[in-house]
Formats: C-alpha cells, structure tokens, sequence
C-alpha cells in the first residue's frame, strides 16, 4: 500500500513539473540565456533534495565560460577550492547550456580527469539532464542518438567523449574539459606528476579540432607546485587565469582578461561562507594540515621538503637529555584577530640545546590581544623557570622600545634579552636552515608539530612565518649567546 501512494506522489509531483515548465517556458527559457540562470533552473533536476546556495564565485565561473562560448577566450584555467561546484558547473551544465539555450548543438566535447570516475559521473549527469522530461520541454531539438557511460552523440553531429586524462590520445573536440588531471592521492609522486604535466603539454594541445577557435578549460585545485596548473604559470602559457583561494590574500587579489576582479576586500574574507562558514575553515586547517589546505584550498602550494627547510631533516624525539640550556623566543603579533582582518599569529617557541644539538621542545600560539600576550608571557615564563632564557624581538622606533621596556618589567627576575629586529627574515633564518640541514635540529613528540613542521617547511611560500621568526631566533640564541640586552639599545 505504501509503495503505490508513493508511485502516486511522484506521478503527480512529475505532472506538476510538467504543467509549470509548460505554464512558464518562454520565462525559463529566456532566463536561462545566461549561463548562470540556467544553472539556477536546471539545478532541481539533477539535485532534487540539495538545495542550491548561490555565491558570488559561481557567477565568476559562469562569465568566463560565457566568455569561452562568445569566443573571447580560448583557453581558460579556473583554480578554486573543492566543494565549489566546479564540476558541476564546467563539466555538466555547461554543456547542457551550449547545446540547448546557446543553440550550439554541433559542439563536440572531450572531457577528462585524473581517472575515469569523475568522468563516468560527470558523463552520466549532462546525460541525465539532457534526457529529462524539464530539458526536452523546453530545447526538443536537442535529440540523443548515442547515450553510452563515457559518450553519447545528438542529432546534430555534437558529441560528449570522456576519457581518463593517462588515455587522452586520439579523440579531439571543439572543448577540452579537463577537470582535476591529478590526484590528491598521486599528486606528491613526483613520477606521477611529471608524467601527468607531460601528458598535457604534449598531449592535450593536440586533442582540438581547431587551434586557433577550440577552446582548453581547465578546472582545478593546487596539489604541487609543478602541477599542471604550476607548469601553465612557469612557462607563461597564455591562459586566462581564475583564482580564486578560500580566504582573501590583498596580494593575491584575482584579475582577469574580461573585467573580473575578486570583489572581497579584507584579509581572510571567506570565499563562501554560507557553505564553508569560519568554523568549518578552521577545522579544515586542522584536519588536513597548512600544506595541503594551502594548495587545495589557498591555492598557494609550496614543497612539502625543500626552500631552507626540509621534514626529513627533523627527527621527532621523545625527550631532551639532561642537563640541557633552554630559551623561549618569542614573535609577537601586531594585533588580535578582529571581524575583517586576519593578523599573524604570536608564537612562542621553547628550544633546548645539548651537546651540539638543538631540540623544539614546545610551542605556543595564538591570536591575543595585548593583554593576553602579557599573561601569557608571564604564565609560560613561570612555568619555564627561571632557567629559561627568553628572548623577544624589539620593533623600530620609540614605540617599539617602550613595549620591550614594558614585557621586560613583567619579566623581572627572569633572564630576558631584547635584540632589534635587523636583515629579512631568510637571513635570519640562514643558521637554523645549516644546523637543520646538518641534522642538529630535533622535534620534541607532541600535537603542535605537524603545524611547526608545515609552515617551516613551507618558508619562505607559506602564508604565515611565525615559527620560523622564534625558532631562527631561539636557535641564535643558544647557538650564539648574544650579549645584547635592553640596556644596551
């Protein structure tokens, strides 16, 4: 009884659709003129229970795509984080849009990923959605002769192939999808990566009907930088560039060929967060560690081993031996974290040294404001000793020294020296790099070395450079045992 009520449901949910797409036609159709309408009214389709959330960065994508059908661009790369229906967008509804609202029936598509389970998906979804009863109401011309797993044909000589990117050699298309061409699983292979960017240097360029009119869209998120995406910027192939990371570098703000400027405007504005709010930002950071969300999500990778550090060069132990010398340096942020802005964070590092060996036995980091570093600085102290040699950084002017006069009172009785901060900050870091290389430097067991070890490593292409600034000096603490103090400023 149940499952006839509820054949009966769905026969009349269908016969409402079909009334409203038949009562509202010539409405939908005209809205679906821009490729951004046509995504918002074929989206019920093929996601009947999610709901679509637009955001500003979808309207980005579907401009440019606009663009590659008015042929204003012929070859486009669009870098954005996973989640952002990217796929959906380029490798679905585009398609859809071209043949149908655009009337461009004859375009023929080859489209690829990394395997072919994206593009078996992808395929079966701009299938689906072309053989619906809203699609066929709306654009009948558009009739499917072929409607395989990978490929299928219409009436007017377009055709969809879909092929993983490792095969793409004898098909061509008027567009080349290529949507993720490497794996999060095989992207740090650097034979998987060569043989990845090979394929498309020598591969890709070839699979085109025309080279001047055929079109290459690329639609990815950073996994190395000697990604594909890293190869394009490198050799300064002449794409057109959408990037777009998940929180607002100023720096880095995104321009392009045809008018688009990233619209957010302070440090750290999130990309969409309505899907991706503050909370679920920072767990991402947590989960997957500062490397990989920087490359899949900031679009910014850097080598996990290389620059002035590399992690094999940092055994994790489980204690420092007796009778070891011990400093904590410290960095200090300008500021606490305020709506709108994302400052640099304080850290505070406790290095020991024996015998030649210098181990990072703890870390502490934050985002304070001026009151929370001084009890924090006077807590850590405390629980350091008296021992504990701590050094901090003095800042130019009288300000400066009136804030280094103020955290050295706080501190009496502790062993505390103030060095000016002199030279950029990878000449600084020149010494802690040689005895890192040597293999001087050890990590102490514990939950902040995965974050120290990224950012180090990752200096000098990571976002923030805290850890290093406090191990650097911590390191030439111990190593040189400076005789500056305050009063020598």
């Amino acid at each position: 009884m149940m499952r006839l009520i509820r054949q009966e449901r769905a026969r009349r949910q269908d016969e409402a659709e079909r009334n409203r797409v038949a009562r509202d036609a010539e409405r939908i159709r005209e809205r679906c003129q821009t490729l951004s309408g046509f995504v918002r009214e074929a989206w019920h389709v093929l996601e009947p229970t999610a709901k679509l959330v637009w955001n500003w960065h979808l309207d980005a994508i579907c401009e440019h795509l606009e663009a590659v059908t008015d042929g204003r661009i012929t070859r486009l790369l669009v870098n954005v984080p996973p989640g952002s229906s990217k796929s959906m967008l380029v490798a679905v509804m585009w398609q859809a849009w071209e043949w149908g609202p655009k009337d461009l029936r004859s375009m023929r598509y080859l489209t690829t990923s990394f395997n072919d389970g994206p593009v078996k998906r992808d395929t079966r979804k701009c299938r689906d959605l072309m053989l619906s009863d809203w699609y066929r109401a709306l654009w009948p011309e558009v009739v499917l002769t072929r409607t395989g797993e990978t490929s299928f044909a219409n009436s007017s000589t377009g055709t969809r192939e879909g092929v993983a990117f490792g095969s793409l050699t004898s098909q061509r298309g008027d567009r080349l999808v290529i949507d993720d061409p490497h794996s999060t699983e095989t992207a740090e292979s650097a034979t998987e990566r060569l043989a990845t960017t090979r394929k498309f240097r020598e591969g890709a360029q070839n699979r085109l009907n025309d080279q001047e009119k055929s079109a290459i869209v690329i639609i990815m998120q950073r996994l190395h930088e000697e990604d594909v995406s890293g190869v394009i910027e490198e050799i300064g192939m002449d794409y057109v560039h959408l990037m777009l990371p998940m929180e607002f570098e100023p720096e880095r703000a995104c321009q392009t060929e045809i008018g688009f400027r990233d619209p957010r405007t302070y440090e750290g504005e999130l990309l969409d967060p309505a899907r991706f709010p503050a909370e679920a930002v920072a767990k991402l950071k947590r989960d997957m560690g500062s490397y990989a969300y920087a490359g899949q999500y900031q679009q910014r990778p850097a080598p996990r081993s290389g620059g002035m550090f590399q992690r094999s060069d940092f055994e994790v132990v489980d204690a420092v031996p007796a009778g070891a010398r011990r400093c904590r340096a410290w960095d200090f942020a300008a500021s606490k974290e305020k709506p709108g802005r994302q400052p640099d964070w304080t850290v505070g590092l406790l290095m020991a040294h024996h015998k030649g060996t210098f181990y990072v036995e703890d870390v502490e980091r934050g985002r304070w404001s001026a009151g929370e570093v001084e009890t924090k600085l006077k807590n850590i102290a405390t629980q350091d000793g008296l021992s504990v040699t701590i050094r901090m950084p003095q800042d130019p002017g009288s300000a400066g020294k009136a804030d280094a006069a103020t955290k050295t009172k706080l501190l009496a009785g502790h062993a505390v020296k103030v060095l000016p901060v002199t030279g950029d900050k990878a000449t600084r870091a020149k010494g802690a790099s040689a005895q890192a290389e040597a293999g001087n430097v050890k990590v102490v067991r514990g939950r902040w070395n995965e974050l120290f070890l990224d950012e180090v490593c990752s200096f000098p292409n990571a976002q923030f450079d805290d850890h290093v600034d406090a191990f650097a000096d911590a390191l030439n603490e111990l190593a040189l045992g400076s005789t500056f103090t305050l009063d020598n400023l």
